[in-house]
């Protein structure tokens, strides 16, 4: 094992210059600290609050994103977290800035994922005077992170940082909040740089390896259930060879379906809305079943319905030693990320593919059938003026790189994402799984500035676009050539059909006047296609990709009909 690098070594290595005993204000340290972590990037919105971090980003190596509104920002910081495994870093100031973060804290508290939060802060001798745009971070925040801190003491600064990334990557990753008492901040550091804190993969240990092995050398219908945080690509890897190896299928959770290709002969498809009878049913009858980096959720599980037998087998391998959210029985929890749990299973082979061949391909063949876009004969015919999805979809699949990543917000048009685009490596897919609207257009533009070489898709609704469809000014002014499809059937279409379901005929606060979002993308500086009818397809798609292959950001806006609400 090599010996760890010092603190100045890796600010040496990020093109840092300063060394540990720099004179610096606090906002600098947190820079500072920021690098040491690794941080490449951040997303903003500024604040009067925070004036001397924003100081500290003047000349660093550390790329700051301004978005347009702090929900884009902290979402984007939130998608980065997902995109990476690293802790997205987001930046805001005091009261209504963190009010506008919130949707993307809750976002991370439900999806486990790692990122951090500064928020400026009145100065300290203020407090409790009723100030301008005070609030109380523990009481906003306290029940939607891993942890809040407060900057009392500028010679902490570093250390808190330090303390804030351990927290937001450990065990179950989540978000962590840091308020910065912009006084505070501006004061000198006396004190010394923290190295990061190293975080634990946990460990499958040889007699919770042979327990697994043994009940699924002994199943009849074993299954591999995916998802949560702290994946690689190598341990998605790891455990795709495992599964296909042994035969063994696999259903990914709900905005989990990157962890096996797409088209893996172990993958059946995945669980929560927009599921497949046949996933959910073999959830269901599965005799073992193996979570790997997921538990037994509200949204798996339609609503803590299937699988709540007590005398179900089900091994739990997940890193949370809390197993919040989990419902069921557990037979074994075994404290180890999927990264511990790949490695373990390297080259393990049962011998027993064959048995069960058609316990797998049943499960495969509806998996297929589910992602396989219907034929224009097969579609219903559309009223004029409106064009079909399926078809936009399809002509766009066909000519998309393999690596492409798709990101999508919450409604009825995430069905496209989910059942038709093409997730073949892993990170390939940005979702919320708490149903936050609002978030392709954010996460799309993070996933680009990460990984500018791979292209990304955000698949949007109307209602969702409109929610943070002003961060395109990011994407145009940071070079990160996203593009987004706008499915544009004027009306908040999830919530009518529940309407419909409980309330027949009596629609009511769901029907939406739009504008043209080609219009909308162009003003930005982005390229823009409005599609009303089936012909303008093909043409269109191929000007939106010759745009984005040059560095252009792309909005297509497709009218579809309202009576089509699903694939």
């Amino acid at each position: 094992m090599a010996p760890s690098k010092t603190t100045n070594e890796i600010l040496s290595s990020a093109g840092e210059t300063r060394s540990m005993n720099t004179p610096r204000h606090a906002g600098q340290a947190i820079v500072d600290s920021l690098a040491l972590h690794g941080v490449e990037r951040v997303f903003s919105v500024p604040g009067e609050s925070y004036l001397a971090v924003l100081d500290g980003l003047h000349q660093a190596r550390i790329e700051n994103v301004v978005a347009r509104q702090e929900g884009g920002a902290a979402y984007m910081a939130e998608a980065h977290g997902k995109f990476t495994g690293q802790p997205g870093v987001a930046m805001v100031t005091r009261g209504p800035g963190a009010s506008n973060a919130f949707v993307a804290v809750h976002s991370a508290w439900q999806d486990g994922t790692p990122m951090v939060l500064f928020v400026g802060l009145i100065p300290v001798a203020d407090r409790m005077r009723e100030s301008f745009q005070e609030f109380d971070p523990h009481a906003w925040f306290g029940t939607q992170t891993k942890r809040v801190f407060v900057l009392d003491e500028a010679s902490r600064a570093s250390e808190v940082v330090a303390e804030a990334f351990f927290a937001a990557s450990s065990g179950r990753p989540g978000p962590v909040v840091v308020g910065l008492p912009e006084d505070i901040i501006a004061q000198n550091f006396t004190g010394e740089l923290t190295a990061p804190i190293p975080v634990t993969e946990g460990a499958v240990s040889t007699e919770e390896l042979q327990q697994i092995i043994q009940a699924l050398d002994g199943a009849q219908r074993p299954l591999i259930m995916v998802g949560g945080q702290r994946w690689t690509p190598a341990a998605a890897a790891q455990v795709t060879a495992f599964a296909e190896a042994n035969g063994i299928p696999v259903v990914q959770d709900w905005h989990a379906s990157d962890r096996i290709p797409f088209g893996s002969p172990v993958n059946v498809g995945s669980l929560g809305y927009g599921r497949s009878n046949v996933a959910a049913g073999m959830l269901k009858d599965a005799d073992v079943l193996v979570c790997v980096g997921a538990v037994l959720g509200d949204v798996s599980t339609d609503g803590f319905t299937l699988r709540q037998n007590p005398d179900a087998v089900n091994f739990l391998i997940t890193a949370d030693a809390s197993l919040r959210g989990r419902s069921g029985n557990v037979s074994a929890h075994v404290l180890a990320s999927p990264v511990a749990f790949a490695r373990s299973v390297q080259g393990i082979e049962l011998g027993r593919a064959a048995l069960w061949d058609r316990w797998r391909e049943a499960g495969r063949r509806a998996q297929q059938e589910l992602s396989t876009i219907a034929s224009d004969d097969q579609l219903p015919p559309t009223r004029e003026g409106t064009a079909h999805m399926s078809v936009l979809m399809r002509e766009l699949i066909a000519k998309l790189p393999a690596d492409v990543v798709n990101t999508v917000g919450a409604g009825n048009h995430t069905a496209w994402a989910q059942w038709y685009m093409p997730t073949n490596v892993f990170p390939s897919a940005l979702g919320t799984r708490n149903g936050s609207m609002g978030y392709s257009i954010p996460a799309a533009v993070a996933a680009a500035k990460h990984s500018p070489q791979r292209m990304v898709v955000a698949i949007c609704g109307d209602g969702e676009f409109l929610m943070n469809g002003q961060e395109l000014a990011g994407a145009v002014q940071y070079g990160a050539p996203i593009l987004a499809v706008v499915m544009d059937n004027s009306q908040f279409a999830t919530i009518r059909d529940h309407q419909e379901s409980h309330y027949p005929g009596r629609v009511s606060g769901t029907q939406l006047c739009n504008p043209d979002f080609a219009a909308f993308g162009r003003a930005f500086g982005a390229h823009g296609e409005h599609i009303t009818s089936d012909e303008q397809i093909p043409l269109a798609v191929e000007r939106a990709l010759q745009a984005v292959a040059s560095g252009q950001p792309c909005v297509i806006h497709i009218v579809v009909d309202q009576a089509i609400a699903l694939p």
